[in-house]
């Protein structure tokens, strides 16, 4: 008569299959990663120019951007390639997050999940876009424009890289406003009215986030802010269609 399995043995099969998935899951998005970083590398400098230029075309006539520490020539463009790196990856990392989830969604949550992908890609995208062509010449221009006379303004590459990854970044999150917004509602959790019965309190925090996560200027602040409120009321719109949700399933069906 065969023995029968401990129950901690049944118990950590799944947990170390679970954890086996993850990491498998984990290195596809590392290896995406490496590939766009290796491919991206050669061309460093012209991507690092493109982000600058709208700094750039604000810099005094015969002025130019410097370089405060030894290794800042190499490892400023070397840190926006693994950044852009990443970028470029997001379609892949999104996917393999979801085939990582897929097996316990229900049904219908599955017809949700490609749309959703896609859409979370594009937004993402989006606010980027936005970043660098709406908000990066207004902040940037603000900030030339203000320089005290006698003061010459020679921007640090570094510091300026650092300051928009934080834009890029702060846009890139604040796009995806409208999905998690509808993840919110399909999942149950909140409905559609009641995150409208919330809009004051949604308002005042989309300008308490737009203060931590930009630089400290007005403009920038307000360009974050408005844009996630109109997000968010995207997301209830688009949370309004969603259907009322049926019977339980059984999740993988």
């Amino acid at each position: 008569m065969s023995e029968r399995p401990h129950p901690e043995e049944d118990v950590g099969q799944p947990l170390v299959a679970h954890l086996t998935e993850l990491r498998n899951r984990l290195l596809y998005c590392v290896l995406a990663i490496l590939v766009c970083a290796l491919a991206l590398m050669p061309f460093s400098g012209e991507i690092y120019s493109f982000v600058a230029e709208p700094l750039r075309r604000y810099l005094p006539e015969g002025s130019s951007m410097i370089a405060t520490e030894i290794a800042s020539t190499f490892l400023t463009p070397f840190k926006l390639v693994l950044v852009a790196a990443f970028c470029l990856a997001i379609p892949v990392v999104l996917h393999q997050a979801w085939r990582f989830v897929a097996p316990g969604m229900y049904r219908h949550e599955k017809k949700l999940a490609v749309p959703l992908l896609v859409s979370s890609v594009l937004l993402f995208y989006a606010g980027l876009a936005f970043a660098y062509y709406v908000v990066f010449p207004l902040v940037f221009g603000f900030f030339s424009g203000i320089t005290p006379e006698g003061v010459s303004y020679t921007p640090d590459i570094a510091r300026f890289l650092d300051t928009a990854l934080k834009l890029f970044l702060a846009f890139g999150i604040a796009f995806e406003i409208p999905i998690a917004t509808v993840l919110l509602i399909s999942a149950g959790v909140t409905s559609a009215a009641d995150l409208a019965k919330k809009r004051p309190y949604v308002i005042v925090g989309c300008f308490v986030f737009g203060m931590l996560l930009t630089p400290p200027d007005v403009i920038s602040q307000a360009l974050l802010a408005v844009p996630m409120w109109l997000l968010f009321e995207a997301g209830i719109l688009f949370g309004r269609l969603i259907p009322a949700q049926r019977e339980p399933e059984t999740p993988g069906e």
